[in-house]
C-alpha cells in the first residue's frame, strides 16, 4: 500500500483521529479490499465511483450468499471511507450519501464527563509553550465541538473573538460559525503569547495551532497529547480527541440544548446524525431520577 494512496491515509485517520483498535482497522481493511476488488475487475477508478457502483457491489455480496447484517457492516465501512475522502477533498460527491444503512442495532459513542474533562486538562503543564498550546487545543475541541481536521485548519481569520465566535471549515468545505467560550478564548490568547515567538514556515502564517517547528499541529499529535493526558488522568475509557466532539454535544443536550441547535454547532447534516445523543440523553435522565427523585431516596 502506497503511503501517498487514499487507502492508506484513512487507515492512518482511524488509527490516529478516530482511536481504534488494531482488530477494528483490519475489519476496515478488509471491506475496502472487497472494493478494490470490485474497481479493478470493473476498470473503475476510485474517483469514478457513483452510488450505482455501490448498490451493484452490495447485490454482488447478496449473491454470495453473505448474510443482511455482514452486509450492513460493509457498507458502514463503506460510508465511513467515502466520508473521510470527501471530508480530506479527494472527492466532490459522496456515492454512499443516498443508500441508507439498514437499523441493525445501536451502538452509542463514548462521552466523558465534566469531571472527568477537568481531570485531563489539569494535568496538563501549562508553565511549558508545549502545554499551553495543547491545553487551548483541547478546551476548543470540546467546548466548541470541533472535528480534529477542523481544529487544525483554524486560521486567524476565523476567529471574530469580540463577537465571541470561530469560523469552521466542515466537510465538503462547508462553513459555519460556532460559539466559542469565554474559556477557549483566554486558553487560546495565553497559547498566542508563545506561539508569537515560533518562526513561522512560509505558508503558515495564517495558521492558528502550530508545531514547534512552525507548520500546522498535526492530528497524529493532537490524538498523542489526547491519550497521553487521559492515561495521566487515570481515566481508562478509550479516548480519542472525537470523545470530545461527542462530549460536547452529549453534555449541551443534557442541560436542555435544542437538538437543532446541536445539529448546525456540529455541521451535521443531517439530524438523524445528531439524534444519537438524544439515547445518551435518555441514559442521563433515567440516571437523575434514581440519584434524586424522593420515591429512589430511602423515604428521606
Amino acid at each position: 500500500m502506497k503511503l501517498d494512496s487514499p487507502i492508506y491515509k484513512y487507515k492512518q485517520y482511524l488509527l490516529m483521529e478516530r482511536g481504534l483498535s488494531a482488530n477494528t482497522i483490519d475489519a476496515y481493511m478488509r471491506d475496502l479490499k472487497k472494493l478494490s476488488i470490485y474497481l479493478e475487475k470493473n476498470n473503475l477508478a476510485l474517483k469514478d465511483i457513483k452510488t450505482e457502483h455501490i448498490e451493484n457491489l452490495l447485490a454482488d455480496l447478496y449473491d454470495q450468499k453473505i448474510v443482511a447484517r455482514s452486509i450492513a457492516r460493509i457498507l458502514s465501512g463503506l460510508k465511513s471511507f467515502f466520508n473521510y475522502l470527501e471530508l480530506d477533498g479527494y472527492i466532490d460527491i459522496n456515492p454512499t450519501a443516498l443508500i441508507d444503512s439498514p437499523q441493525v442495532g445501536l451502538k452509542l459513542p463514548v462521552t466523558l464527563s465534566i469531571e472527568e474533562i477537568d481531570s485531563i486538562l489539569e494535568v496538563i503543564d501549562v508553565s511549558t509553550p508545549e502545554g499551553t498550546r495543547n491545553y487551548a487545543v483541547i478546551e476548543t475541541l470540546y467546548s466548541c465541538g470541533l472535528r480534529v481536521s477542523e481544529l487544525v485548519n483554524l486560521k486567524f481569520s476565523d476567529l471574530f473573538f469580540k463577537e465571541g465566535f470561530i469560523r469552521v471549515r466542515g466537510k465538503g468545505n462547508k462553513q459555519r460559525l460556532v460559539p466559542i467560550s469565554e474559556i477557549a478564548i483566554q486558553k487560546i490568547e495565553n497559547y498566542l503569547h508563545y506561539r508569537a515567538k515560533i518562526n513561522v514556515k512560509k505558508g503558515n502564517e495564517d495558521v492558528l495551532f502550530l508545531s514547534a517547528r512552525g507548520t500546522a499541529i498535526s492530528r497524529i499529535t493532537i490524538f498523542h497529547y489526547v491519550r497521553k493526558y487521559s492515561e495521566e488522568a487515570g481515566i481508562e475509557k478509550e479516548i480519542s480527541p472525537h470523545v470530545l466532539r461527542h462530549s460536547f454535544a452529549t453534555h449541551l443536550l443534557e442541560r436542555g440544548a435544542n437538538i437543532r441547535v446541536i445539529q448546525e454547532m456540529m455541521g451535521h447534516e443531517k439530524i438523524s446524525t445528531t439524534e444519537i445523543y438524544t439515547h445518551l440523553d435518555t441514559q442521563f435522565l433515567r440516571q437523575e431520577i434514581i440519584e434524586h427523585h424522593p420515591r429512589n431516596r430511602g423515604g428521606n
